[in-house]
């Protein structure tokens, strides 16, 4: 491992334990959703009325301005990665750099899942955009700082998703086989 990313791995699990997230939203450069992901309770007026008020103010800025704003009592920290842009919303007494890098960690670990992600592969997957993200964040806490964990993690889901459906195969094609030779005796 290079010095540096471990100095930053360092950093990161100094700040995980203080950090905590209150929404966690990707965006297309065009305002859809693509994925939202909540950590406090709130309706589902609110969150539609939240989210589009936080399109609205992260599309309107331009890319040379500070990926951090301060919006009501929370602070906006955002990152634009080809036509996505991620944001998350942090308490205002949470570091905005450890978000930075928290954004940045979870791009790290979909571009080696899906192999240099694009939007469309969160559109198409995105069950498994929300499984990376509930391996690597619960409850808007840092779980798991290292990329190879979480990534050993959702292999050993995966391969277990794959066992089930081979399992569920067999058994589709035993009830068909017996009910094929029901109606042919």
């Amino acid at each position: 491992m290079r010095k540096y990313q471990k100095k930053q791995l360092d950093l990161l699990k100094s700040y995980v334990d203080r950090e905590q997230e209150q929404t966690d939203l990707k965006i297309s450069r065009q305002g859809k959703l693509r994925l939202q992901k909540w950590y406090v309770p709130l309706s589902d007026k609110e969150k539609k009325k939240i989210t589009r008020e936080l399109v609205q103010t992260v599309l309107a800025r331009k890319p040379k301005m500070c990926s951090f704003l301060e919006w009501r009592d929370l602070k906006i920290v955002y990152k634009r990665y080809a036509s996505l842009y991620f944001c998350c919303a942090i308490e205002d007494q949470d570091n905005e750099l450890i978000t930075l890098e928290i954004i940045h960690r979870y791009v790290e670990l979909l571009d080696k899942y899906f192999g240099s992600v694009c939007e469309l592969d969160i559109i198409f997957n995105f069950e498994k955009a929300y499984f990376i993200l509930d391996e690597f964040l619960l409850g808007g806490e840092v779980q798991e700082t290292s990329k190879k964990n979480v990534l050993k993690a959702i292999e050993q889901a995966d391969l277990l998703q794959e066992a089930q459906v081979m399992i569920y195969d067999d058994i589709l094609e035993d009830t068909y086989m017996e009910t094929y030779e029901s109606y042919c005796e």
